[in-house]
C-alpha cells in the first residue's frame, strides 16, 4: 500500500522526511530479485478505485467533492458510487469546464443543483475561485479528484490550490485521488517567474512539471505556496501500479478541446497560439491538432473554424477558410518550438504582428522570456538551453514529493 495520512505544516519537517523515507522503501511496483515486472496502463489502480481503504475516512462526515467528467470508477461516476456507498455529500465544486465538462473554455458560469442527485453543484470558476466560509462550513472533508494533463496552464491545479486553501482557511480535511499525467515522462518549459502569475500560472514549476496531482497537492503544502495560517490537514490516495513514464491513454476527454492523445500532447507546444492571430483548430473536430490562418499560411491542409457551442461558441477566424499544418497524425511529446517558432517567423516576413495578446502570451509561458527570445530569432535548441539550469534545480526540488519511481 502507498498511502498517507498527515497535517502537512508550511515547511518540511523531519518528521516528513522521515516518512518520505518510509513511502520509497514501499514502492508501487514489484519486483523480485531476478527481473523487474512489466506493468501496462491497464494494471494501474487509480486513487479512486480503492474504496477499501478511503471508505473509512468518509464515515460519518459530510463530504465536498471537486469533481468533473473525469471523474469516473470503471464506467460509474465518483458521485454516484459514493452515494451508493453511503456517503454524505453535500457540496459538489466544478471548475473550469463545469461539472459535465461541456462548458467552453474561459465561459462563467453560475452555482446551481445537480438534477440527477439534487446536490448543491458551486461554480469554483470566474469570480468566486473559492467556495464561501459559509458553504465550508458545512463540510469535514473535500475530496478532489480530477483528471489533470500535466500542463502549468491547464487550470485544474489552479482549482485544486485555491480548494486546498479555502480547505485550511476552514480546518476541513482535503483528499486527493491520485490519476495519472499523460504527460508525465517530460520536465521542459521555462519556470514561472513570480511577477507573471495568475490563473494559468500560479505556481514556480515548469510548463511540463512530471508530476501527478497528489505530488503537486503535496509540492504546494510543503513548499509553503499555501496563502493561509493554518496548516492543512491533507491526505492523499496513491496509484498502484503507476510508472510516471508509462504511456497513458485517457479514457474521457478531460475538457471539450482535448479530444484525443494526439492533442492532448501537442498542447504544451500549441497553447501559446492563443496569444495569437493563428488558429489551432478550435470550432473544428480537431482541436489542437492543426495549425491555420487565412492570410499567412504555412502548409497546404485547409479548414473552417465554425460555432461549436460547449467547445468553442464563438472560436477564432469563425467561419474563414484557412490553410496551414495537419498534425492529426503527428507524434510530438514535450514541448516542440518549432511551431511556434516558424510561424512567427512567417509572419515576420509580412510585417504581420504574431503577439497580439503580448500579456496573455507572457502568463501562458510564465515569463517574458520566451516570446522575446522567439522575436530575437533564438533558435529552439538556444531556447531550450536557457532553461537547463532552472529544470535541474526543479527536479532536486520536487524529490521529496514524488510518490512513483522513474524507470
Amino acid at each position: 500500500m502507498h498511502h498517507f495520512f498527515i497535517r502537512i505544516p508550511n515547511k518540511l519537517t523531519v518528521l516528513y522526511m522521515a516518512l518520505f523515507l518510509i513511502l520509497f522503501a514501499c514502492t508501487p511496483i514489484d519486483y523480485d530479485n531476478n527481473a523487474q515486472v512489466k506493468l501496462k496502463s491497464k494494471d494501474i489502480m487509480l486513487g479512486a478505485e480503492q474504496l477499501t481503504y478511503y471508505l473509512p475516512m468518509l464515515t460519518g462526515k459530510r463530504v465536498g467533492l471537486v469533481v468533473n467528467q473525469t471523474s469516473k470508477v470503471a464506467n460509474r461516476h465518483l458521485v454516484d458510487l459514493l452515494i451508493a456507498n453511503h456517503v454524505n455529500i453535500q457540496a459538489i465544486f466544478a471548475p473550469e469546464h463545469g461539472f459535465r465538462g461541456n462548458r467552453d473554455a474561459g465561459e462563467k458560469f453560475s452555482s446551481s443543483v445537480d438534477e440527477k442527485t439534487g446536490i448543491p453543484l458551486i461554480s469554483i470558476y470566474g469570480k468566486n475561485r473559492k467556495p464561501s466560509a459559509e458553504v465550508m462550513a458545512n463540510l469535514d472533508v473535500i475530496i478532489f479528484d480530477i483528471q489533470d494533463v500535466g500542463v502549468r496552464f491547464y487550470t485544474y491545479i489552479s482549482s485544486m490550490h485555491y480548494m486546498m486553501e479555502a480547505a485550511s482557511d476552514a480546518n476541513v480535511s482535503f483528499i486527493v485521488f491520485d490519476r495519472p499525467n499523460p504527460n508525465g515522462a517530460f520536465v521542459d518549459g521555462p519556470m514561472l517567474e513570480p511577477e507573471f502569475t495568475s490563473f494559468v500560472g500560479m505556481h514556480k514549476i515548469p510548463l511540463l512539471h512530471g508530476m501527478t496531482v497528489a505530488e503537486l497537492a503535496l509540492m504546494f503544502t510543503g513548499e509553503g505556496w499555501l496563502n493561509s495560517t493554518n496548516a492543512l490537514n491533507l491526505s492523499v490516495v496513491s496509484m498502484k501500479n503507476y510508472q510516471r513514464t508509462m504511456a497513458y491513454s485517457l479514457p474521457i476527454k478531460p475538457s471539450p478541446n482535448l479530444p484525443n492523445n494526439v492533442a492532448i500532447n501537442l498542447y504544451p507546444s500549441l497553447g501559446f497560439f492563443e496569444a495569437t492571430p493563428v488558429s489551432i483548430g478550435r470550432g473544428t473536430n480537431f482541436p489542437f491538432q492543426v495549425i491555420g490562418h487565412n492570410k499567412i499560411s504555412i502548409g497546404d491542409f485547409e479548414f473552417m473554424p465554425i460555432s461549436t457551442p460547449g467547445a468553442a461558441s464563438t472560436p477564432k477566424l469563425m467561419n474563414k477558410s484557412l490553410v496551414g499544418q495537419d498534425l492529426r497524425h503527428s507524434n510530438v511529446k514535450g514541448i516542440d518550438l518549432s511551431f511556434i517558432i516558424t510561424w512567427h517567423q512567417a509572419f515576420q516576413t509580412t510585417n504581420t504582428e504574431f503577439f497580439t495578446r503580448i500579456g496573455f502570451m507572457d502568463k501562458l509561458s510564465g515569463t517574458d522570456q520566451l516570446r522575446k527570445a522567439i522575436i530575437a530569432g533564438k533558435t529552439e535548441q538556444e531556447i531550450k538551453q536557457s532553461w537547463q539550469q532552472a529544470l535541474v534545480k526543479f527536479k532536486d526540488l520536487r524529490k521529496p514529493y514524488l510518490l512513483y519511481k522513474d524507470l
